[in-house]
C-alpha cells in the first residue's frame, strides 16, 4: 500500500511521505528536464537530483542534494560508457590487424572478401550507389574489412600512450584520430637535448620521445562528439584551463562559436595532458561526416586525405571517409597525365588541402611541406591508397615490382601507374565527385560552355538522383564526358580553382576564429613557431645558392 499526498501547488517536493511496502518518488515534467547524465557513458543514464528517503521522515523542502558533473563522477571503471569505449577501441585494433595482412592491397575489393553484411540484390555490388549513413555497427558496413586501409600501423607503445590521453577526458569521445608531424614525422630525426624536450613535453614518456625521434612536437588530435554543447559543458567543468576567456561565457557560447564560425571545429592548443603537449579540435560527428562525403569545406576532409592514426573508430565516419579517400583519388586522376609515378599521385592528393589554405600565402608554412609529408610517409600513403587504386577500373599499377609479394612494404621502389583516358570512364569519375564540390565544378563549366540556365537546369533535373537520405550516383552523361574531354591544362586549372574556392573561406574564417578560441598569447605562440619553421626551411636553399655561386 502506498499513500501519496497531494502535491503542493507550488510544484515543490512534498514535505512528508508515508510508506507501507514501497517508496516511489515521482518527478514533475520540469524536474525531468533538469536531469543530469553520467560522465563516463556514451549512453545517457538518468541520475535523479535527489535520493529517495530510506525512512518515513520529513524531507527538507528548501535543500536538495544536487549532483554535479565534476564531483559526482561514477567511481566504477566498468561503467557502460567505459565498456562501449573499450569495445570501440577493440574494433579499431581489429581493423589495424586486418590492414597489416598480406592481402591488404586487395582488401577493398568486395568480391575478394566475404559477402556483404547487408544483403544486396545486385550481382555487381557497388556500395557507392547507395551509402547508408544510418548505420550504427561495423557489421553493417558494405563488406568485411571495409575501410581497414584507413588504419595506419604505428609503434604499439606510442599508440597506447595516445589512447590513454583520450581517457583523461570525462566527456564522451565517439571518434578520435591523431595527425600531423607529431605522429608521422616529416623530416629526419634531430638531436634535441633533454631541456629542449621538456620545453615541449614536460614529462614525455619514452614511447613519445622515441616516436618523435629527437624532434619533439605538439601532438594534434581531432575528437568527434555527438552533442557539441553537452561535450563542452562537461569538459569546461573538468578542464577549464584548456579554454581561453571565451570559456567563461559557458558551453552555449563555445558551441555556438564552434558550429557557426569557420569549418565547425573548436581547437584548444598548447594543452599539457599527462606531461605531453597536445592540441585537440572538437567537431560534431554530423559535421565531420558531411564534410567527408560532400566536401562542403574540405577542412577536415583534407586532413584525412593524408595518413592519420585512428584511435577510436566509428562505422559512419569510416564509411564517409572511404568516400572522401576515393574522391581525393579521383580528383588527383583528373589532375594527372595518362602515366605518372606513385610519388606524383600522393603529392597531388596531399596538396589538395593546401591549394586554398591562406597560410600558404604567408611566411607561416614550410613551402616544402607537401614533399616532406610524402617522402617521409611513403609506406603509409601506400597502405592508404593502394587498395583503392586496385578497386578502381580505370587506373592500374604498371610496374614489375608489384609482382613481388612484399611490394607494399618495399618503399625503395618508386612505382609507375597508368590511367585510362577514355572520356566515358573519366566522365563517370566526374559524376562520382562529392556533391558540394561537384556542383561548383558544374557551375564553372556551365559558364565556360555557355549553356543557358534553363537548358542547364533541365539537364541537371534529368540526371538528378539525390535525395535527403543518400546521394546515389549513376553513370556520367554527356555533360560529364564533355568536362572530362576538356584540354588537360584547362581542366587542371578549373579543378584547382574550384578546390581553392572551396577551401579558402572556411580556412580563413577558421584561422580568425582561432584568435578567440585559443586566446591571443597562444595564437601569438602558434604564429611565431610557424614563422620559425618557414625560416628554417629556407636556410638550405640559401646555403645551396651560396655554394653554386
Amino acid at each position: 500500500m502506498i499513500v501519496r499526498p497531494t502535491p503542493p501547488a507550488s510544484g515543490c517536493l512534498p514535505a512528508i511521505w508515508t510508506y507501507a511496502t514501497a517508496t516511489r518518488v515521482s518527478t514533475t515534467p520540469r524536474m525531468r528536464s533538469t536531469r543530469l547524465y553520467s560522465l563516463h557513458t556514451s549512453r545517457h543514464r538518468y541520475h535523479p537530483r535527489y535520493s529517495p528517503p530510506k525512512s518515513p521522515r520529513a524531507l527538507p523542502t528548501t535543500r536538495l542534494c544536487l549532483r554535479t558533473f565534476a564531483s559526482d563522477a561514477p567511481k566504477e571503471t566498468d561503467s557502460e560508457g567505459a565498456k562501449a569505449a573499450h569495445k570501440i577501441e577493440s574494433e579499431t585494433d581489429s581493423a589495424v590487424g586486418a590492414a597489416g595482412s598480406p592481402d591488404e592491397p586487395h582488401s577493398q575489393k568486395p568480391h575478394s572478401s566475404a559477402a556483404p553484411s547487408t544483403p544486396s540484390t545486385e550481382s555487381d555490388f557497388d556500395w557507392e550507389e547507395e551509402p547508408n549513413f544510418q548505420i550504427e555497427k561495423f557489421t553493417e558496413l558494405p563488406y568485411t574489412n571495409f575501410g581497414v586501409n584507413q588504419h595506419m600501423i604505428i609503434d604499439r607503445e606510442f599508440k597506447e600512450v595516445l589512447r590513454q590521453l583520450l581517457w583523461r577526458f570525462r566527456a564522451p569521445i565517439r571518434y578520435a584520430f591523431a595527425y600531423g608531424s607529431g605522429v608521422f614525422p616529416q623530416s629526419k630525426g634531430g638531436s634535441a637535448t633533454e631541456a629542449e624536450i621538456k620545453a615541449i613535453h614536460p614529462k614525455a614518456p619514452v614511447a613519445v620521445q622515441r616516436a618523435q625521434d629527437g624532434s619533439p612536437k605538439m601532438i594534434d588530435f581531432i575528437f568527434g562528439v555527438s552533442y557539441t554543447q553537452h561535450w563542452h559543458s562537461l569538459n569546461l567543468m573538468q578542464h577549464r584551463n584548456h579554454y581561453s576567456m571565451l570559456g567563461s561565457l559557458g558551453s552555449g557560447a563555445v558551441s555556438h562559436v564552434q558550429d557557426k564560425w569557420g569549418a565547425g571545429v573548436y581547437f584548444n592548443p598548447y594543452v599539457t595532458v599527462d606531461g605531453i603537449l597536445i592540441k585537440y579540435g572538437v567537431v560534431n560527428i554530423d559535421t565531420l561526416c558531411r564534410d567527408l562525403s560532400e566536401w562542403d569545406t574540405m577542412y577536415l576532409a583534407g586532413r584525412l586525405h593524408k595518413p592519420v592514426k585512428i584511435l577510436r573508430d566509428d562505422p559512419r565516419v569510416r564509411l564517409a571517409n572511404q568516400i572522401n579517400l576515393l574522391s581525393a583519388l579521383r580528383t588527383a586522376l583528373l589532375l594527372l597525365p595518362p602515366t605518372f609515378t606513385e610519388q606524383e599521385l600522393y603529392a597531388t592528393i596531399a596538396g589538395i588541402s593546401y591549394l586554398g589554405d591562406p597560410r600558404m600565402a604567408f611566411p607561416t608554412e614550410n613551402p616544402n611541406k607537401v614533399a616532406n609529408i610524402v617522402n617521409h610517409n611513403m609506406l603509409n600513403f601506400r597502405r592508404l591508397y593502394a587498395p583503392l587504386v586496385e578497386s578502381l577500373p580505370n587506373v592500374d599499377y604498371d610496374d614489375p615490382s608489384c609482382s613481388k609479394p612484399d611490394w607494399i612494404t618495399n618503399t625503395d621502389a618508386v612505382l609507375k601507374l597508368q590511367q585510362d583516358m577514355d572520356p566515358i570512364k573519366r566522365g563517370n569519375m566526374v559524376r562520382r565527385l562529392p556533391k558540394a564540390f561537384r556542383s561548383k565544378l558544374y557551375f564553372e563549366y556551365q559558364k565556360k560552355f555557355q549553356i543557358p540556365q534553363l537548358e542547364f537546369n533541365k539537364m541537371m533535373a534529368e540526371n538528378k538522383d539525390e535525395d535527403a537520405i543518400s546521394f546515389k550516383r549513376q553513370q556520367g552523361g554527356g555533360f560529364e564526358q564533355r568536362i572530362a574531354q576538356d584540354e588537360p591544362e584547362a581542366l587542371r586549372k578549373t579543378v584547382r580553382g574550384v578546390i581553392k574556392r572551396t577551401i579558402n573561406w572556411p580556412s580563413t574564417t577558421q584561422s580568425i576564429k582561432g584568435v578567440f578560441t585559443s586566446g591571443f598569447s597562444r595564437s601569438f605562440r602558434y604564429m611565431s613557431e610557424k614563422m620559425a619553421k618557414y625560416r628554417e626551411s629556407s636556410k638550405p636553399e640559401k646555403n645551396d645558392e651560396k655554394k653554386s655561386s
